[in-house]
């Protein structure tokens, strides 16, 4: 753990580098069980000459994370201790300022049930019989029948094609109204019928004060199960959700505050947000973007199976040509080195490798945006990259807003915002932005024509008058 020359940038001797590290790692809430772990990955990293440059530091990272047997908890206990010794121990100058933290977030491996992958690590049956009446002195085996509902649930939604966001939220609020009906009515969902939903719905609107639009996502879900599942048929409730009230203006910053959060950010945090707001992406659609999407001949990026399932083509920036260029160059260096140990899968639906077993190493298929890390599939047990996971972007931007002192709500989603209302303000005709975003209806797109600014909109305040 000693660089080559005899002190560090603080003035104290190499040689005691390892005790004080072991000395500073005792004093953080570090498990004791933890802390030679610590100093094991302290030492590898010396060993690879991190310490002498940021470069050298994000090469040993990204050989650190080629191993498949390397859990994506292991990688960030790494780039703990590294920056602990590197920033703690040593006072290296640029360590300070290096991102530790974006490195370890680029480790995150997705979950089984994550929309990514859910579709093929959560299993249903290929046939299923509709569900028995079930009486009320039959309330005892409520989680087994729940079990089934929801399996029954989940084929009805995947043979329909629906999106995985859409089978998360029926799925999520279906468990919850299956355990109401056998817990406050004690009856099964079949045997209560719809005058389930509208006690569902009165139970929710005044014991959980849940809000009208929130209801209407739960009133769509139970009325899925009642008619795809349970075999209800067409019903008539007798209880309307309340009207929603005003839709809330989306909250937009200005192009000054965009460049201070994007200011906040390292890369590839930073190209991310970059893309997403120079073309109006949802988190999703940036997270999934492979290489073959963008085409920088015609300037176009390819979104595929976006929000409703539904593909577009946005314009790819051409403030960003050279950086996305810079970013595929190093992508595809370390996708090569993949190749050169035997790695180099990304992962793709199985009726995908079905049709194409090769394709999963070929670099159009690599992800954009890819984890630091290779993972084994959840189910199959393939190991391949996966792409960076949505919650390291979300934390890196709730991160940099707060940096830069921003004194609004704004989220990852708030840059898809402000590109529409950007846009508008540049006078590009509304079905033009329209397109861009997605929208089936213009009425969605003509939300951003409330929060826009323009000389002559609205009256001036009184305050201003002379």
């Amino acid at each position: 753990m000693s660089p080559p020359s005899d002190r560090d940038p603080s003035g104290h001797p190499i040689s005691d580098a390892r005790q004080r590290f072991v000395q500073r790692i005792a004093a953080l809430p570090i498990k004791p069980a933890a802390r030679d772990y610590y100093v094991r990955w302290a030492e590898s990293w010396t060993k690879a000459r991190g310490h002498q440059s940021p470069e050298r530091t994000r090469a040993y990272f990204d050989t650190l994370g080629r191993p498949a047997h390397l859990a994506d908890w292991q990688f960030r206990q790494a780039v703990d201790a590294a920056r602990i010794l590197a920033c703690d121990v040593l006072a290296i100058p640029w360590a300070s300022s290096f991102d530790w933290r974006g490195l370890s977030d680029q480790a995150r491996s997705l979950e089984p049930d994550h929309r990514t992958l859910a579709r093929e690590t959560i299993r249903v049956r290929a046939g299923s019989s509709p569900p028995p009446t079930l009486s009320p002195d039959q309330a005892a085996d409520a989680e087994s029948e729940l079990k089934r509902l929801i399996d029954s649930l989940r084929r009805s939604i995947r043979l329909k094609n629906m999106a995985m966001a859409t089978e998360e939220t029926y799925v999520h609020w279906n468990c919850r109204f299956i355990r109401f009906c056998f817990q406050m009515l004690g009856q099964s969902p079949q045997t209560a019928g719809p005058p389930a939903i509208t006690s569902y719905l009165d139970f929710l609107a005044l014991e959980r004060n849940v809000a009208p639009a929130t209801q209407k996502q739960a009133l769509n879900a139970m009325v899925f199960l009642a008619k795809n599942v349970l075999g209800t048929g067409e019903f008539t409730l007798d209880r309307i959700t309340p009207a929603r009230g005003a839709r809330r203006p989306p909250v937009v910053m200005t192009r000054e505050e965009v460049r201070r959060v994007f200011s906040r950010l390292e890369d590839p945090w930073k190209l991310i947000a970059q893309v997403m707001y120079g073309s109006g992406l949802r988190l999703m659609e940036a997270m999934r973007l492979r290489v073959q999407d963008l085409d920088f001949g015609q300037g176009t990026i390819t979104i595929h199976d976006g929000k409703g399932g539904k593909h577009r083509v946005v314009t790819l920036p051409a403030a960003l040509e050279q950086r996305l260029n810079q970013h595929l160059s190093r992508l595809r260096e370390k996708h090569l080195q993949d190749l050169a140990v035997g790695a180099g899968d990304v992962h793709m639906r199985e009726s995908l490798l079905r049709k194409w077993p090769a394709a999963t190493r070929e670099w159009c298929w690599q992800y954009l945006f890819a984890s630091a890390t290779l993972c084994p599939h959840p189910r199959t047990g393939r190991i391949a990259r996966h792409h960076l996971h949505e919650t390291s972007m979300q934390r890196q931007f709730k991160d940099a807003v707060r940096k830069a002192a921003i004194p609004k709500r704004a989220t990852c989603h708030t840059l898809r915002h402000s590109f529409a209302t950007h846009l508008l303000e540049s006078g590009t005709d509304i079905r033009t932005v329209q397109s861009l975003m997605g929208h089936a209806s213009v009425e969605t797109t003509m939300i951003y024509l409330h929060v826009i600014k323009r000389p002559g909109a609205g009256g001036p305040s009184p305050l201003d008058l002379p």
